[in-house]
């Protein structure tokens, strides 16, 4: 089975690249069950200090496997969603996700768990569970917490796309850079979290995480339930068999 999702060490720095060409690193139950597995080495590795999620593609990710969705279903899929924001949320490291290109639905919920998120200008967002019957469920966990009240009502019910200045201003990441300078702004990033103590890093990260952890534990399994019930529905396997085929076409 080919690996989706690579780990590399290098000064202190984890990185973790998503790399699934053929679903456009969609949320496949293996490439969710290998960001897990990636977020729990890194985090207990001493050698490690920051975590960096990132593309080896021109897409950042497509959102849920709506393959898996329409055969095997989302009983699994959606609890492992919970389950990837939580290990990002709760990773004694800092996690800085370096975003270039689209970013759709439930990978938006990867960009809002992580500590600190660099956008290129470039790059796309858009929440459209709701043109597929669903509801952004279990990724409201992280984005809504990012989000003002109001945008994260225009986002949720229209579904619209947004780029990445419009990304940094309504807080879903912390900047947007010109894309010619995303590496650069990530490791200006990286450069300044190696300043800390292991120490001061995990302690500051859990305070800054602290309601947004318990929320997940609190509700996490709910959202889940809900989202695998969206998915389920005759309304939501409809139109996203109507998506895949015209996909194909």
């Amino acid at each position: 089975m080919t690996e989706l999702v690579h780990l590399t060490v290098n000064d202190g720095v984890a990185t973790l690249t998503l790399d699934s060409p053929h679903n456009k690193n969609a949320l496949s139950q293996q490439l969710t069950g290998e960001l897990l597995e990636r977020l729990e080495s890194a985090g207990a590795d001493d050698a490690v200090r920051v975590i960096v999620l990132r593309s080896a593609l021109d897409v950042f990710c497509s959102g849920a496997d709506l393959s898996e969705a329409t055969t095997v279903g989302m009983g699994v899929g959606a609890q492992r969603m919970v389950d990837v924001q939580r290990a990002i949320v709760a990773n004694p490291k800092p996690v800085v996700a370096r975003v270039a290109g689209p970013v759709r639905a439930g990978g938006i919920g990867i960009v809002a768990a992580a500590d600190i998120s660099i956008a290129g200008d470039s790059s796309t967002f858009a929440l459209t569970e709701v043109r597929l019957g669903l509801a952004a469920a279990t990724i409201s966990l992280t984005v809504i917490p990012r989000l003002t009240d109001r945008a994260a009502s225009l986002t949720f019910l229209t579904g619209d796309g947004f780029d990445g200045a419009e990304a940094a201003r309504l807080g879903l990441v912390t900047r947007a850079v010109p894309d010619d300078e995303l590496d650069a702004a990530v490791d200006a990033v990286l450069k300044s979290l190696l300043k800390g103590v292991p120490q001061g890093l995990r302690e500051s990260k859990k305070l800054l995480n602290r309601e947004r952890l318990a929320d997940i534990d609190a509700r996490g399994k709910e959202l889940a339930e809900l989202s695998a019930s969206l998915f389920a529905s005759p309304a939501a396997q409809e139109a996203m068999l109507t998506f895949l085929n015209r996909k194909k076409s």
